[in-house]
């Protein structure tokens, strides 16, 4: 049931491109990749179990909006988004792989809890899946300012490739923030199911993350001293401070995610990219460095 008066605006960015996630991540990678932050490790952790059944999830949806879907530039946009997803869950299941052999098994029963859920949201209708993906990449919009605004206080002295990864991952999101908001848009841009999309797609992939998070802190007998549960509190209530506001201007009506500013750092690491020779591994951040440049050095500002 496609829009029939929806109009296609440009995106943010010239192209959405499909890069290789060319990261090696150590056999012997520590689960507690932060240093002496446990908390901040398995918050992320359980954010990336979520992501090999969140993704392929909304490259599902998407492709099946693309036969409602006629415009040329916004079909462009959704072939992009869904390259991009594709490549990002794939390197999510390398992470997550390593982090139960290395000792989180018990994140299986997360990933089966992931599994049900998302074969559940697949039946309901195509609208549903629409404005649960719109409200999910908005609150990403909020994660990918959060994160490389400020990647120094979260990622210092973190380990490399893992603070690389989300980083990347990040600019990613960053680049294709608009196909999600625009597909809804051109397949029926209500606003009611848009609004209730904002929490549903949200609420949903952070409660899992939370879940992923309380399931390692429980292995860790992290969980039995007020001490332990605050810290893990404080680290979900800085999440939800610098990504709220994403979600409240979000739900205005008149909301386009166009409105948000691209941070310079996604600038800089695109141009640095751009660079790149063809089949190289990515060349990883310094989380060493009180500021976290971009890795490469034609993408740093003069």
């Amino acid at each position: 049931m496609a829009k029939r008066d929806y109009t296609y605006e440009p995106k943010c960015v010239d192209e959405i491109i499909v890069r290789p996630f060319a990261f090696e991540f150590p056999d012997d990678l520590d689960p507690i990749w932060v240093p002496d932050n446990p908390f901040r490790s398995h918050l992320f952790n359980g954010l990336s179990i979520t992501m090999p059944y969140l993704e392929p999830y909304l490259m599902k949806s998407t492709k099946q909006a693309m036969t409602h879907i006629s415009e040329p530039e916004l079909l462009k946009d959704m072939r992009g988004f869904n390259g991009q997803e594709g490549l990002h869950y794939q390197c999510h299941r390398r992470l997550n792989e390593l982090l139960k052999a290395n000792g989180y098994p018990e994140l299986v029963a997360v990933e089966q809890r992931l599994a049900e859920s998302y074969a559940r949201l697949s039946q309901k209708s195509l609208r549903t899946q629409l404005a649960y993906n719109a409200g999910f990449e908005t609150m990403t919009n909020g994660f990918t300012h959060w994160l490389i605004n400020k990647r120094a206080r979260l990622f210092r002295g973190a380990s490399p490739h893992v603070a690389s990864f989300w980083l990347m991952h990040m600019v990613e999101e960053t680049e294709h923030k608009t196909v999600a908001f625009d597909t809804y848009m051109a397949y029926s841009g209500k606003y009611l199911p848009r609004a209730f999309g904002m929490f549903h797609g949200s609420v949903h992939v952070v409660w899992f993350g939370i879940v992923g998070m309380f399931t390692a802190l429980k292995k860790d007998k992290l969980l039995s001293r007020p001490r332990h549960l605050m810290g893990a509190i404080r680290e979900i209530v800085s999440m939800i401070f610098h990504v709220g506001p994403y979600l409240l201007r979000g739900l205005l009506p008149w909301h386009n995610p166009r409105c948000e500013d691209d941070p310079k750092w996604m600038k800089d690491w695109r141009a640095g990219h751009a660079t790149l020779p063809t089949g190289e591994l990515l060349p990883l951040i310094d989380t060493n460095s009180p500021e976290m440049p971009v890795p490469f050095a034609s993408g740093r500002p003069d």
